[in-house]
This record gives structure tokens, sequence and C-alpha cells, in this order.
């Protein structure tokens, strides 16, 4: 109700100058800029820029001017009043249109504040738990959510070591191809990335699907740790800062082949014969071949990480 009234004391206002304001009138749009302290953000598609703005030749000249007793001095009220009449109907067109601009924006603002949900995480957990049960019945969330922390740390930890050799078992190929390069660059530079303080605060099943010949489950993890990189040399800070500590929530993406289920008491041991030697084989978590020692652990058998990103806040 109160911008109501400020909106319509203006418009009245803007008349009453235009009707007794002794100064000469040139009614001159002027353009909209971007806010960005906190107001309405105007697009280009919702802007008035100057080349469009509308300038009226017909000023007024002295001789059009009012007197003190508020009748026209020229004696012209008739010709007068044609320049004031198209004067008001503009300027409470632009007006309205001014409004009716600033309200789709403030709304549109208002609106985008809100475009990003709310979740609730338990509820998503039980709906992909009971995704996964329909076709897996045997498949352990707390087992499989244990095993998710701590391939968490071993990725920290094998980071910080620069070794990760001891990852094979735990990723696809494309994803421990990619971290390994990574983690060569440092190794490069002479550089270690430590990952100091681990601590995983939760995780919890996040999403389930199957697409192509692949079953993929997403968990959500939120993690503390220190995160800085020293010289490999003289062990000195070069990045970062030793003593800080970073909270983030990260998506980790595992798969498996479509089919695979949980068997009671086998859940990690499955034979089949090595893809190098032929030889047939017990694959365990340690996903090598007890006769040749290859890795064959590729998703075929059970769930290895196929993904790991940042969530974005």
């Amino acid at each position: 109700m109160k911008i109501r009234l400020k909106r319509i004391i203006l418009f009245l206002i803007m008349i009453f100058c235009i009707n007794f304001c002794t100064i000469k009138v040139e009614a001159d749009v002027g353009s909209f800029e971007s806010y960005d302290s906190g107001g309405s953000s105007w697009s280009s598609s919702d802007s008035w820029s100057s080349s469009s703005s509308g300038s009226w030749g017909d000023s007024w000249d002295s001789g059009s001017s009012y007197s003190s007793h508020g009748s026209y001095s020229s004696g012209m009220p008739i010709f007068i009043f044609s320049k004031i009449g198209p004067a008001i109907a503009m300027i409470f067109m632009i007006y309205a249109i001014i409004m009716i601009i600033a309200h789709k924006n403030r709304k549109g603002f208002n609106q985008n504040l809100n475009t990003k949900p709310i979740v609730n995480y338990e509820q998503k957990e039980q709906q992909t738990l009971e995704k996964i049960k329909q076709i897996d019945p045997l498949f352990n969330k707390e087992e499989f959510i244990a095993s998710a922390k701590t391939l968490f740390v071993k990725l920290q930890q094998a980071w910080t070591d620069r070794d990760w050799s001891v990852i094979r078992v735990f990723e696809t190929n494309e994803l421990y191809e990619q971290h390994k390069n990574q983690l060569q660059g440092y190794i490069d530079n002479n550089q270690i990335n430590v990952m100091d303080r681990i601590c995983v605060n939760y995780a919890q099943l996040f999403d389930f699907r199957q697409e192509g010949d692949k079953d993929i489950l997403v968990v959500r993890l939120n993690s503390r740790m220190a995160d800085y990189i020293i010289d490999a040399t003289t062990k000195g800070v070069i990045k970062g800062n030793k003593n800080a500590e970073y909270v983030n929530t990260y998506l980790l993406t595992f798969i498996r082949k479509k089919g695979i289920q949980t068997k009671e008491g086998t859940s990690q041991v499955n034979t089949t014969n090595c893809p190098n030697c032929g030889a047939p084989t017990q694959i365990t978590s340690a996903g090598e071949c007890e006769y040749c020692g290859s890795v064959i652990t590729t998703g075929e058998y059970n769930w290895v990480l196929s993904n790991l990103e940042r969530e974005r806040k």
C-alpha cells in the first residue's frame, strides 16, 4: 500500500510540475542501467537504450510560460493545452511502462533467489535404496557406504603419497588414467599436494539409475580436511595454509555391469577367466589375477569408481 501511494504521489507531482512550473520543458527519456547493488537487474530485452528515447523538439518559448496568476501570458490557452495534453499522456505512458518493467524484473529477481530446490536427502537416500533393492535384493547400504568412506580416504592418502598405483583396482580405466596424469603434473613440478587430517563427516546414497549395460550408483559424501601444496624437496608450503581445514561435499559415482548382484557371503568374490592369461581365478577386492597379477577389476565384476566431483554450492 505504501509503495502504491508513493507512485501516485510521484505521478501527481509530475503533472503538477508540467502545469505550473515556469521552466522550459523538454521530455527526453534516458536509459536504464544494470544495477549490481541488490536491485533488479535489467536484461537487454527489458532495458531502454538512449538511442530509443524520444525527444520532442517542440519546447516552450517564453511566450508560452505561465504568469504568476496561473493564466497563460501568451493568451493562447488552447494552443498551450494542445502542448500540455500530449506531454501528460506521454509521461503517463512512460511512467506506466517503467512500473511494469520494474515489477516484472523484481518478480523475476525474487524467483531467481529461490531457483535452487530444497532437497530432502534422507528421503532421497531411501528412494535410491528402494530402486537398488528392486534389482539387487541383497544390497547392503551400510556396507556400501562404509566402503565408499574408506575409498575416499584412501584416494586422499594415495594422492599425498604420489603413488596412484594402489588405486588401480578401485577406479575405471578412464578415471584412473585421468587422476594419474593429474598427479604426474605435481610430480613433474616437484610439488606435493598434501591432503591432511582427513575426516569424513557423513556419506549417503544419492542416486541410482541404469544406462545401457551399466548400473550407476551415486554417493554424496561430506568431508573436512587440510589441502595445501608444498615443495617436494624443501617441504615448504607453496600454496594454501597447512593450518586451515576445508569442508566440501563430493559426489562419487560408482558403476558395475548390469545384471551383477550382491551374493550372500560372496559379495566381494567372483570367479572368472583372467583376460590376460586365461586362467580361471577368483576376483577379490584386490582385483588381481592370482596367477599373473593382472588387474581385472573394471566394473565387470563389482562396483568401481567412475567419477569424483565436488558438489556445487
